[in-house]
C-alpha cells in the first residue's frame, strides 16, 4: 500500500512540475498557443457515470490524457487513457498551420477522441469499456488564433536585437576605456546586460503565457456541441479478480449521446445532455405449475433502453468553478412485467407469477453539485456529490465523489 500510494504522489508530481522544468530547458521551442479551454473527464467515464459532473463542459484536447477515478475510495486502478488518433497522426505538428488551412470536416475528425478504460465498482463488478467524442462545433478553438501574439513577439524581437547590439558595443568600448571608474561602470553596465539575456526566453515566454491566459479566461465558457458513443462490458469478479459472468443490465451495452452548451457571461456555462443506452436486460421470475402449483425460478432476456437527459449549471472561471446539475434517467420498457410479455412465453401447463418479477431498479432523478480546480497546466481536479432520489423524490444514496485528469505533454 505505502508503495502505491509514493508511486502514485510521485507520478503526479512529475505530471506537474516536469513540463515545467521542461519549458525552462527549451523555452525557444514551446508551442506559445493553449492547446485547449480546459482539462475533461474522459468520454467513458462520462458514460459509465463515474465522473462528478454527469454533463461534460466545454472541452476539447490535443494531447493524451490519463483519468483516475475515486467514486470507491479506494486505490484502485480505477483509470481512462484518452488520446486523439487522428491529431496525433496528421495534425501534431511543430507549427499549427495545417491545421489551421483544413476545412470544417477536417477538424472534426482531427477532434475525434478515443478512450479506454476500466473501473472496479463498490460491489466488486469490473468494468471494461471504450469510447469515441467528436466535436460538431466549438464557438472559439484556440488553435485557430492567428496574430494573437505578433505584439508580443515584436516587443521582444526588438529587445533581443537590442540587447545583442548593446553587448557588441560595451564589449568595444572595454577596449578603448583607459579611466579605471569608466571601465567599471562599463563592466557593470555589461552584467546588467548579460543577465537581460539570460532572462529573456524565460520573460518572453511568460509574457506569452500570461496573453495565452486570459485568452483562456475570456473563452473557457464557449458554445459547443460533441456528439459520442461508448460501449460498457460489467462482469462479475472473484476474489482474485478473475472476470465471471457477463452481468445483463444497463451497465452493460451501448450509449450514444449529445453535449451542448453556451456560455452566459464571462462567468457561467449552461450545458446539456441527451443519451440513449442500449442494452439487454436479465428479468427473473417464478414459474407456477397450474396442477402441482409448484414453483421453479426462470429467468429472461430483454432488450431495453435508458434514455437520459441533463442539465448543469457552472459559474466560475478556467481555474475555479462550481456546478449543479440535474438528471433524468427513464426505461423506455417500463416494468418488468412488460419486459416479461415482451420476451418469454410460458409453457403450457405453467404461468407466470407476477409477484416474483423483478429487474435491476433504475432510479429516476440525480442530483449531483461540486466543482473543478485546475491545479496546474496539466492537473486538475473534478469533485462532487451525488444524490440519488427515487420517483418520490426521496433520497436513495448520497456519495462523494472524485477524480483526478492528468495531460501528458
Amino acid at each position: 500500500m505505502k508503495r502505491i500510494i509514493v508511486c502514485s504522489i510521485t507520478f503526479f508530481i512529475a505530471s506537474v512540475y516536469g513540463p515545467k522544468a521542461f519549458s525552462q530547458a527549451s523555452t525557444n521551442t514551446e508551442k506559445p498557443a493553449p492547446r485547449e479551454f480546459a482539462i475533461p473527464t474522459s468520454p467513458l467515464f462520462d458514460l459509465m457515470g463515474v465522473a462528478p459532473s454527469q454533463v461534460a463542459r466545454t472541452a476539447e484536447i490535443k494531447d493524451f490524457k490519463v483519468d483516475w477515478s475515486f467514486k470507491n475510495w479506494r486505490v484502485n486502478p480505477n483509470l481512462a487513457i484518452q488520446a486523439q488518433p487522428f491529431w496525433e497522426m496528421f495534425y501534431n505538428k511543430k507549427d499549427v498551420e495545417k491545421y489551421q488551412k483544413a476545412n470544417y470536416l477536417q477538424r472534426v475528425f482531427a477532434s475525434l477522441d478515443l478512450s479506454v478504460g476500466t473501473i472496479q465498482t463498490e460491489i466488486e463488478d469490473r468494468r471494461i469499456g471504450g469510447a469515441l467524442k467528436m466535436s460538431l462545433y466549438q464557438q472559439s478553438d484556440p488553435l485557430l488564433i492567428k496574430g494573437a501574439y505578433d505584439d508580443v513577439q515584436k516587443t521582444f524581437a526588438e529587445e533581443l536585437e537590442q540587447l545583442k547590439k548593446n553587448e557588441k558595443d560595451l564589449l568595444a568600448a572595454l577596449d578603448t576605456i583607459v579611466k579605471p571608474s569608466d571601465l567599471q561602470k562599463t563592466r557593470d553596465a555589461l552584467r546588467q546586460n548579460d543577465i537581460q539575456l539570460a532572462t529573456f526566453y524565460n520573460r518572453r515566454n511568460v509574457a506569452i503565457q500570461e496573453r495565452a491566459k486570459q485568452f483562456v479566461a475570456n473563452n473557457w465558457n464557449t458554445a459547443f456541441v460533441n456528439i459520442a458513443f461508448g460501449k460498457i462490458y460489467t462482469y462479475g469478479t472473484d476474489s482474485t479478480g478473475s472476470l465471471k459472468n457477463l452481468k445483463l443490465n444497463r451497465n452493460t451495452g451501448n450509449g450514444l449521446w449529445l453535449n451542448f452548451g453556451k456560455g452566459i457571461g464571462k462567468r457561467g456555462l449552461i450545458s446539456g445532455l441527451v443519451r440513449t443506452s442500449f442494452y439487454e436486460e436479465e428479468v427473473t421470475f417464478n414459474l407456477k405449475d397450474d396442477i402441482t402449483g409448484d414453483e421453479t425460478s426462470a429467468s429472461t432476456v430483454a432488450a431495453n433502453k435508458l434514455v437520459s437527459l441533463g442539465v448543469n449549471f457552472r459559474y466560475g472561471g478556467p481555474v475555479f468553478n462550481f456546478f449543479a446539475e440535474l438528471i433524468y434517467e427513464g426505461k423506455t420498457v417500463k416494468t418488468p412485467i412488460q419486459a416479461v410479455n415482451e420476451s418469454f412465453k410460458a409453457p403450457t401447463g405453467k404461468a407466470i407469477v407476477t409477484s416474483t418479477v423483478k429487474w435491476d431498479i433504475v432510479h429516476p432523478y440525480t442530483l449531483n453539485f461540486g466543482g473543478d480546480w485546475r491545479i496546474g497546466r496539466n492537473l486538475v481536479l473534478n469533485y462532487g456529490m451525488r444524490m440519488l432520489m427515487d420517483k418520490n423524490y426521496k433520497t436513495v444514496s448520497f456519495l462523494p465523489i472524485a477524480n483526478i485528469s492528468c495531460m501528458m505533454r
